[in-house]
């Protein structure tokens, strides 16, 4: 089962994952988590205690920015280091810079496109 924390401040985009992954959480191939600050994503992760975890963090975030919690969690989680995905609402090219600079998988942008998302988790068409 993959598991996948979501760090975001907007609260809202708990229940529009937990609606565009019903069908994989019912199948039991997904179990989603959320954080909704950077510092709260760190807590989460220590709990979870190096399970494998997708991290998909929102850069603009009130205190512990995505890119902070990006790199707190590149430098302290050596194994296994989750795989991050960066999401922002803007696609331009040095936050796309500093996410790569600092360690993060991949990029995606808001609005997230969950087509494209399921893909890159290998989780279409099972």
């Amino acid at each position: 089962m993959m598991k996948i924390l979501v760090v975001d401040d907007e609260r809202d985009i708990q229940a529009l994952f937990e609606q565009r992954f019903r069908k994989e959480i019912k199948e039991e191939r997904v179990q989603l988590y959320f954080a909704f600050s950077g510092e709260e994503a760190l807590e989460c992760l220590k709990k979870m205690e190096h399970e494998a975890v997708l991290i998909l963090s929102d850069i603009n975030m009130p205190g512990m920015n995505g890119f902070q919690l990006l790199e707190a969690v590149k430098k302290k989680y050596l194994k296994p280091p989750p795989v991050v995905m960066m999401i922002t609402a803007y696609g331009d090219s040095e936050n796309h810079r500093m996410a790569t600079e600092l360690g993060a998988d991949d990029f995606l942008t808001k609005p997230v496109d969950f087509s494209i998302l399921k893909e890159k988790l290998n989780l279409t068409g099972a």
